[in-house]
């Protein structure tokens, strides 16, 4: 199945779930604006970082590498505008970008660890609908392998740090613990399993050594996910059925302030 394909398909998916826990509001004006979304050079970077990874058959389909020119000159400019037009449809990479996924994609080989959990099959889209609610639901996996004769759904990840307390932040902070439950669930659905697969994170860093890390989601962390995951189900299907999607005022009444955790902790330590 082609990305094209993948997005075209019925079924909702985590990082439209993690909009609505953002808002609603947000969510459906995504859904409505689909053009209006920018990539940035990270975002840019890191789907051509997983292509070539866990795709490299197919990368010089959907990615191609600027021309070292000078598009100030007229000899530049026309070299460009050729370059463009014969490479129509495809996302443009700097020379640097590409030797930096060259040397990535080498230490990933270098890594045992890492290189065995990326060594299955790649780019797996799998759909269900969630009994609860009747939600058409969709996720396409990085990789899925077999280990210890039973399923792990691998994601590969590029990231400023691969440090294990720093991206068990992320994890949180970017709703990667509804993916390793949504997407484990999917599996599960999809092949019929009577057990949930394992979900484990391979990690690496986009700068030099491009230091690499697996994390293995926990049973903690994956129950967590879970319940995060289908209360934003949830919101999704009573929004959808009543056609209303809010914004940040749920009622009549204005929204409290609050102390940060931290805050609070810090007074009763003083008292």
């Amino acid at each position: 199945m082609t990305e094209m394909e993948y997005n075209a398909a019925e079924g909702i998916r985590r990082s439209d779930l993690w909009l609505i826990d953002d808002s609603p509001a947000k969510f459906k004006w995504k859904m409505e604006h689909p053009e209006e979304e920018e990539k940035t050079a990270a975002l840019i970077f890191g789907s051509a970082a997983h292509k070539y990874v866990l795709e490299p058959e197919e990368f010089d389909r959907e990615y191609c590498t600027a021309p070292v020119v000078d598009r100030r000159t007229k000899e530049g400019k026309k070299a460009w505008e050729d370059f463009i037009a014969a490479n129509e449809g495809k996302t443009v990479i700097s020379p640097d970008d590409l030797e930096t996924m060259h040397e990535m994609a080498s230490v990933i080989r270098e890594t045992p660890l890492a290189a065995r959990y990326l060594d299955g099959q790649h780019e797996v889209p799998f759909f269900w609908k969630d009994k609860e609610t009747g939600e058409k639901c969709k996720c396409k996996a990085d990789c899925i392998r077999a280990e210890d004769g039973r399923i792990v759904v691998v994601d590969y990840k590029t990231a400023q740090s691969a440090q294990t307390m720093k991206f068990n932040a992320e994890i949180f902070k970017r709703g990667y613990h509804v993916q390793a439950a949504m997407y484990t669930e999917g599996v599960k659905e999809a092949l019929g399993l009577d057990y949930r697969p394992g979900f484990v994170f391979v990690v690496q860093e986009k700068k030099a050594p491009y230091a690499m890390n697996v994390i293995d989601v926990t049973e903690e962390v994956m129950d967590y996910g879970e319940s995060v995951y289908h209360k934003l189900l949830r919101t999704y299907h009573d929004c959808k059925t009543v056609d209303i999607w809010e914004g940040y005022i749920t009622g009549d009444v204005p929204n409290d302030s609050f102390l940060p955790t931290w805050m609070q902790a810090a007074m009763e330590d003083e008292l």
